[in-house]
C-alpha cells in the first residue's frame, strides 16, 4: 500500500468516525494496521491509526453500551454492572471487562447521552 492511500483511508475512516459509522471504521481501520505491519509508513501516521482504532472501537462499544441501556431503562430503575454485562454479552455479543463497562458507562454520562449515575455496583437511571 501506498502512503498516499493510507493517509487516504485513515481520512475516510476518520470521516465515518464523524459520522457515528464507527463498524465501518473500524474495518477500514483493521485493514490498514495489516497494511502496517507489512509497510513502512511514517511514524505519525502509524499513531494516528492506533488512536483512531482506540477511539472508534471505544465509540463503537459505547453506541451499542448505550442502545442497551435505553431498552433496559424503560422496564428497570437500576441494574447492576454484572447484570449489564451478562446482557450485553447475550444480546450485543459484547464482552467487556467490568471495569471497561463502566468506564464506557461513564463516559456517556459524561458526553450527556446517558442520564443516570453510579453508585456502587449499580448504574440507577435517571429518566
Amino acid at each position: 500500500m501506498e502512503a498516499n492511500d493510507f493517509v487516504k483511508d485513515l481520512n475516510d475512516a476518520q470521516e465515518l468516525m464523524r459520522n457515528e459509522k464507527y463498524q465501518e471504521a473500524l474495518i477500514i481501520l483493521g485493514k490498514l494496521k495489516e497494511a502496517d505491519k507489512v509497510g513502512n509508513f511514517d511514524y505519525n501516521h502509524t499513531h494516528k491509526l492506533y488512536q483512531l482504532i482506540s477511539n472508534s472501537q471505544s465509540l463503537y462499544n459505547q453506541q451499542r453500551v448505550l442502545g442497551t441501556i435505553q431498552k433496559i431503562s424503560h422496564e428497570s430503575k437500576s441494574i447492576s454492572f454484572q447484570k449489564l454485562r451478562e446482557v450485553l454479552k447475550e444480546h450485543e455479543n459484547l464482552e467487556l471487562d467490568e471495569q471497561v463497562l463502566r468506564r464506557e458507562v461513564e463516559i456517556l454520562i459524561l458526553r450527556s447521552l446517558l442520564e443516570g449515575k453510579i453508585e456502587g455496583n449499580d448504574l440507577l437511571f435517571l429518566i
